[in-house]
């Protein structure tokens, strides 16, 4: 499975990438990462139904309320509505998780900055 959807994101294929983590989570609907990369997916593919994308993301953070993709992510869908203290909000959970610091928290804050600039 992972196989797949690895092959279909090198390829930036997300629509295939999100397919194969749909049958995946099919399979097996508790795994948090299988959330997390099918959200990844679907915003890739340019998806315009962010309910689905919130639906999935925090239902990744309930399964694993630690997990550090998922808060990025979830981060940055809530920049593409324009809700920077949500956003804001999953960088505080990052940097409470990341105790040295870890590349998600450092995504976040660029993409965090680069939204705050662009709305001057």
């Amino acid at each position: 499975m992972m196989d797949r959807y690895s092959a279909a994101s090198e390829r930036q294929d997300w629509k295939t990438a999100a397919s194969v983590m749909q049958d995946a989570l099919a399979k097996d609907p508790s795994n948090a990462d299988y959330h997390n990369l099918y959200d990844y997916s679907l915003r890739k593919s340019g998806t315009q139904d962010m309910d689905l994308v919130f639906k999935h993301y925090n239902e990744a953070l309930r399964i694993d309320p630690k997990h550090k993709g998922a808060h990025e992510y979830l981060g940055e869908a809530y920049l593409l509505v324009g809700n920077v203290a949500k956003a804001k909000e999953h960088l505080g959970a990052l940097d409470k998780l990341c105790f040295f610091g870890c590349s998600e928290y450092s995504d976040l804050k660029r993409a965090i900055s680069e939204h705050e600039a662009k709305a001057k």
